[in-house]
C-alpha cells in the first residue's frame, strides 16, 4: 500500500460544493464531483481510477431527493465510506454556512481554517 492509498477522498455532488469545501479545508484533500447520480460504468471507473475500495472515503451530499439517491447508491458501492451530513434546513452543501460546513468537516477529523470556526 502506498501513501496515496491512505489519503482520504471526499465525494460531493457538484463543482460549487467542491469550491465551498476547498476554501474551508486547511489541508489538501482530493474531492470528487459526481454531478448527480452515477451510472454503473461511471461508478466502476471512479472506484478503479481513485482506488476507492482501498482508501478512506467520505460522502457529503445535498439533503434533497437527488442527494439522498446518490448517498444510497454510494453506500451500496462503498460500504466502508463515512457519511457526513448538513442540516436539512440548508438543503444544499453549497449554500450551507461556512461555520456549519467547517464543523461537519472537523467532526471527521479534516483540518479546517480556524477563521471558519468563528
Amino acid at each position: 500500500m502506498n501513501i496515496e492509498d491512505k489519503k482520504p477522498i471526499l465525494i460531493v455532488e457538484g463543482i460549487t460544493d467542491k469550491r465551498q469545501i476547498s476554501k474551508i479545508l486547511d489541508e489538501e484533500v482530493e474531492i470528487i464531483c459526481t454531478h448527480g447520480t452515477l451510472g454503473v460504468e461511471r461508478m466502476e471507473e471512479l472506484i478503479f481510477d481513485y482506488s476507492l475500495d482501498h482508501r478512506p472515503v467520505y460522502i457529503l451530499v445535498d439533503e434533497d431527493y437527488s442527494g439522498n439517491k446518490l448517498r444510497r447508491q454510494l453506500t451500496q458501492e462503498l460500504p466502508h465510506a463515512e457519511h457526513m451530513y448538513i442540516n436539512k434546513g440548508y438543503r444544499e452543501v453549497a449554500t450551507t454556512p461556512e461555520p456549519e460546513l467547517a464543523r461537519a468537516l472537523l467532526s471527521q477529523h479534516f483540518q479546517v481554517k480556524p477563521i471558519y470556526l468563528l
